[in-house]
């Protein structure tokens, strides 16, 4: 039994950054009134909000109001999917997105078909998980209001085209485009210059959790979801969860920061195991493809089986995306890329931090091949 734990679940969700940790402690301990109220102790809140949505912006080369804090991707994606939808219905009710995206986007669009008359257009993916720009072209129509394309997959790692598919959008439609940029956030170069809105999280760059953001030009409307105040300019109202917000910039910075070359390491070392390993496929894409995920199928021992070896010897892993998890049936992903079979019911999904080291990747890979010799069947 390992005497500490070895976690390669970043992309579920990540340990807090110390020094966001002991900014969290510092902050929390002085600074708990309401931001909204008119009295020193909430200004000064309203002040260091300000200033942190300001370090964002900059941080993410958009403008200080394009920003609107909130608890997280999911509420993210939820405001600008459904909210834009029913800012443009009057223009058209066809909205566009691919088969292959996190269910908080996918539940948010089959909401808008099953409850509110909304017509949508789920793209295929080749068999590495990305669209093909022809796809996107041909679904384009008159009355098409939005796309949502995440930027990276976050069961495979794939990077989709987000470049060439605002390119296509804007000149072929006037559609607004969304992005979630989840698993994208300080770990790929991601323009938002082209992008109309996106989504981001806090805890999944180390920061701590209950804390998003959504990022809109000023040009796109949505109907708010929520109503109740004044806070974010009406789009996301309700008393903020001010100190989280607040840390959102330091921990951005930081993500920014990293030395990413020790991930890539990482990697690169796991995936030449892989490679030589009897009954073990890779599923992530060789080339266009993040370096923090890698998504494997194990042939000839089921995800439960090996998820459980590797728990035991506190190694600690995902089968698919962790909303998903506990969920019976297989990846709606790595079915629509057209994996079935043991390829599909042997599914691990490993994803690299910057806590990680080269020591723990090899213990990782001993640890999973001895699980093949005890378990494997043909």
């Amino acid at each position: 039994m390992l005497t500490n734990p070895i976690y390669f679940d970043h992309a579920s969700s990540t340990p807090v950054h110390p020094e966001v940790l002991k900014s969290l402690s510092e902050l929390s301990a002085v600074h708990y009134a309401n931001s909204e109220s008119l009295h020193e102790a909430g200004l000064t809140i309203q002040t260091m909000m300000r200033k942190s949505r300001e370090a964002i912006a900059s941080l993410l080369g958009v403008l200080a109001t394009d920003i609107t804090f909130t608890s997280g991707a999911t509420e993210s994606n939820n405001i600008l999917i459904k909210g834009i939808a029913f800012a443009y219905q009057h223009k058209g009710k066809h909205l566009i997105t691919t088969s292959v995206e996190h269910s908080s986007v996918l539940e948010s669009f089959q909401d808008l078909e099953k409850f509110f008359g909304f017509e949508v257009t789920y793209l295929p993916v080749d068999n590495e998980g990305r669209i093909k720009s022809e796809d996107l072209k041909k679904a384009l129509r008159n009355d098409t209001t939005l796309v949502s394309i995440m930027a990276v997959n976050n069961e495979t790692g794939t990077i989709m085209p987000i470049q060439e598919c605002a390119q296509i959008i804007h000149s072929y439609s006037q559609a607004i485009f969304h992005v979630d940029g989840v698993q994208a956030l300080g770990k790929i170069d991601l323009n938002l210059s082209t992008i109309d809105c996106a989504s981001f999280s806090a805890h999944k760059i180390n920061g701590v959790k209950g804390s998003g953001i959504i990022v809109k030009k000023k040009n796109v409307q949505c109907h708010p979801l929520i109503t109740g105040g004044s806070q974010e300019e009406g789009l996301r109202p309700g008393t903020p969860n001010a100190i989280h917000h607040i840390l959102f910039a330091k921990t951005l910075r930081l993500a920014l920061n990293q030395d990413k070359s020790w991930i890539r390491s990482i990697k690169s070392y796991l995936v030449d195991e892989f490679n030589q390993m009897d009954g073990i496929v890779i599923n992530s894409p060789m080339n266009g493809c993040s370096d923090y995920i890698l998504n494997i199928s194990c042939l000839k021992v089921p995800s439960q089986i090996m998820l459980n070896w590797l728990n035991q010897h506190r190694i600690y892993v995902s089968a698919m995306a962790t909303c998903l998890n506990r969920d019976a049936q297989p990846s709606h992903v790595l079915e629509v890329m057209g994996f079935e079979g043991n390829r599909l019911n042997g599914v691990i999904r490993i994803s690299i931090g910057y806590t990680n080291t080269m020591e723990e990747a090899k213990t990782l890979i001993s640890i999973i091949k001895e699980g093949i010799v005890k378990y494997g069947r043909d």
